[in-house]
């Protein structure tokens, strides 16, 4: 049995993949209504944390930030069997996990960080890159988990190693939205036909993958969430803060905080990270 906790837009994601690898699911959430469309998609609702921890031999963890994991895992640690590996696809604090891993191996259980580079759109489709920090053995152990997920598979070192990637792959990705943003309002006030300016960005030197995901749903407002903008800031600042311990600048990233800060204080931190163009 593997579990799931967390099921929001990208667990949910997660978890149909596993389904439709052929694996049996069990799933938790404090939504109702999160839990409700995990049954339909043919998982098995667990009613506590503790209820997972028994029944299952591979745990995933899909949750907003490593608070969150750790409070969960002092939750269901006493409870977890010998040999038991759990899978954070958390983007959290590369420092944190590294201590949880350590904290975990003492009770013979790894810890693996699997973070997921794709929204939950990306994700359900199986195209997802997974960057993933663990020791070899657990690393080899995850392999069927991973593979259901995705086949882009990228095996960075040691616990936390993914969480690294995953705040440097954020920091671009971020970046690229935001500049797309900027450009398509500066096309606007020029007067020029929008949808035309992102055929013209997509056809040459300045296309990301960002032009053909989030192109449309800027120049459209189509803001229904495939990962919502309040998220990807919680991981900006942890990017900042991490870079701060570190000593190193980042000053687009700076810019970018201030930019989704303006969205999240209009009260739009729930809608799509392509809302970022409503800060100009």
């Amino acid at each position: 049995m593997t579990g799931v906790i967390g099921i929001g837009l990208l667990g949910s994601a997660l978890a149909e993949r596993l389904i439709q690898a052929e694996f049996e699911v069990c799933g938790y959430d404090r939504s109702d209504q999160a839990l409700s469309r995990f049954k339909i998609s043919g998982g098995h609702v667990t009613s506590s944390l503790m209820e997972l921890a028994l029944a299952c031999r591979r745990i995933v963890l899909c949750l907003p930030d490593s608070t969150v994991v750790e409070r969960v895992l002092a939750e269901i640690q006493p409870h977890l069997l010998p040999e038991t590996i759990i899978v954070d696809t958390t983007t959290g604090d590369p420092q944190r996990t590294k201590q949880s891993a350590e904290s975990l191996s003492d009770i013979d259980v790894e810890l693996v960080d699997a973070t997921v580079l794709g929204s939950s759109d990306v994700t359900r489709r199986g195209q997802a890159v997974l960057m993933v920090g663990a020791n070899p053995v657990a690393f080899d152990r995850c392999q069927p988990v991973l593979n259901a997920i995705s086949g882009n598979i990228h095996h960075l070192g040691p616990a936390g190693s993914g969480q690294e990637m995953k705040l440097v792959a954020n920091l671009v990705l971020g970046l690229n939205r935001a500049v797309l943003a900027e450009g398509l309002h500066f096309a606007k006030n020029l007067g020029l036909d929008p949808n035309t300016v992102l055929s013209i960005l997509k056809s040459g030197a300045a296309w990301s993958r960002v032009m053909d995901d989030k192109g449309e749903k800027m120049i459209h407002e189509d803001f229904a969430p495939q990962a919502r903008l309040s998220q990807h800031l919680k991981d900006v600042r942890l990017i900042l803060s991490y870079a701060e311990d570190g000593s190193i600048q980042l000053p687009l990233s700076e810019v970018h905080r201030d930019l989704l800060q303006r969205v999240e204080d209009d009260g739009s931190g729930g809608l799509d990270n392509s809302a970022v163009i409503r800060a100009w």
